[in-house]
Order: structure tokens, then C-alpha cells, then sequence
């Protein structure tokens, strides 16, 4: 059994690109926020919202970001390492000692709604690139003068 309740550098960098592609995907930034209780890591995601952004009744608002805070990736151009900002909720993913669940992702009610034993399949976005085929593989065009 895997005892070890926090994220592998390898997993926190695959969250902080999946923070990243959400931004570029949204068209919004998206922060990633990993934090820690009783010793157990989690990761909470949320769009950032702007000034003119609508804000719906039913949305969950979180703060992430913040001076003591471990936001990943490129944080969508804010400085979230400095100050903490008004999100809409998206979901988390928590680490639990279960090695069948050992990844589990939230709603925004925090009920667990899909479980799975590594992080990619919890992801939205596969972030493994595709190894090309020597068939794949494409001269650039020639050009004459």
C-alpha cells in the first residue's frame, strides 16, 4: 500500500500544465492551488473572475493564491504568488491512503465523483505527447530560388 499522501513532483507539474491548458482552452485564467490536511495533499482549481465577470447565485467562489500559497503553472499571467483572487470553483482532486482510489476528484459540493489509482485519468486534458512514427515523420517542404 502507498502511504505517501502528497503529490510527486512529476504530478504537481502535470497539474500546473493542466492549469495552464485550461487557461488557454477557457480563455480565462485558471489557478491550481495545492494545499495539505491532516497531512493528505490536494489541489483546488478555479477561473479567476474579473470585475465585469456575471456572477451566478448557485457559483462557488474560492480564494486562491496569496503570499503562504503554492499556486502551479503559469498561474494565467496573475501574480497569485503576491495576492489571492475571487474564483469560480471547478473542482479539486485529494490524495487518500485507498491504493484502488488513491486520487479522488471533487464537486463543487465536495462529494467525490470519479476515483482512479494515478492523476491523468482524473485529468481533462491528456498531457502526454504522442511519439511519432517514422511514417510520421514529415521533410520540411523544399523551397527554390
Amino acid at each position: 500500500m502507498n502511504t505517501t499522501l502528497t503529490f510527486s513532483d512529476a504530478e504537481l507539474a502535470m497539474l500546473g500544465k493542466t492549469a495552464d491548458a485550461l487557461s488557454a482552452y477557457m480563455g480565462a485564467a485558471v489557478l491550481a492551488e495545492v494545499g495539505s490536511t491532516d497531512g493528505a495533499d490536494w489541489v483546488i482549481f478555479g477561473r479567476a473572475l474579473g470585475e465585469d465577470d456575471a456572477v451566478e447565485d448557485d457559483m462557488l467562489h474560492v480564494q486562491i493564491g496569496g503570499a503562504e500559497s503554492r499556486v502551479l503553472g503559469e498561474r494565467g499571467g496573475l501574480e497569485a504568488e503576491v495576492e489571492s483572487y475571487d474564483c469560480a470553483f471547478l473542482w479539486a482532486i485529494q490524495i487518500t491512503d485507498d491504493p484502488l482510489d488513491r486520487f479522488v476528484r471533487l464537486d463543487q459540493e465536495g462529494e467525490a465523483f470519479e476515483a482512479s489509482t494515478t492523476l491523468a485519468e482524473l485529468l481533462p486534458f491528456a498531457l502526454n505527447e504522442p511519439e511519432l512514427s517514422p511514417e510520421d515523420d514529415i521533410p520540411p517542404p523544399e523551397f527554390e530560388n
